[in-house]
């Protein structure tokens, strides 16, 4: 059997593969979500009446954190399910530059872990530092 951390236990190639894979899943799930939480909207409040659009009517924000989201979700509504779909699309390459990290660290490329972990460092920074729990 080989070993976990063994250079040939994954090859460049399917590491590489691995990454594409993510990718690809990670836009096309985050895709069904929206779409699910998109039909869920419109057969949710398709019936209403429209708005009247000669006057301004400002509404509150909502779901601008990931609780809010989570509660959105557990009680089936339409915009907390969409945004979760947002949040899966913008975890996507996040996810891709960790599998990168590893790939590099399996390899023992220590420039690459260098440059991978500062990139992966400042998307986390500038992602959560703003974030409000």
């Amino acid at each position: 059997m080989k070993n976990l951390i063994s250079k040939h236990f994954l090859a460049d190639r399917d590491i590489e593969q691995l990454i594409g894979l993510q990718l690809r899943y990670g836009v096309i799930i985050s895709s069904l979500i929206v779409l699910a939480g998109g039909v869920l909207y419109l057969s949710q409040s398709g019936q209403l009446p429209l708005p009247p659009y000669h006057h301004f009517a400002g509404t509150k924000g909502g779901f601008t954190s990931f609780g809010e989201i989570l509660s959105g979700i557990a009680a089936m509504r339409a915009g907390g399910i969409i945004q979760f779909g947002v949040v899966v699309l913008i975890a996507t390459p996040i996810l891709r530059i960790a599998f990168s990290l590893l790939g590099f660290v399996l390899e023992k490329d220590k420039m690459y872990i260098l440059i991978t972990a500062i990139v992966l460092t400042v998307m986390m920074l500038s992602i959560f530092g703003g974030l409000k729990i």
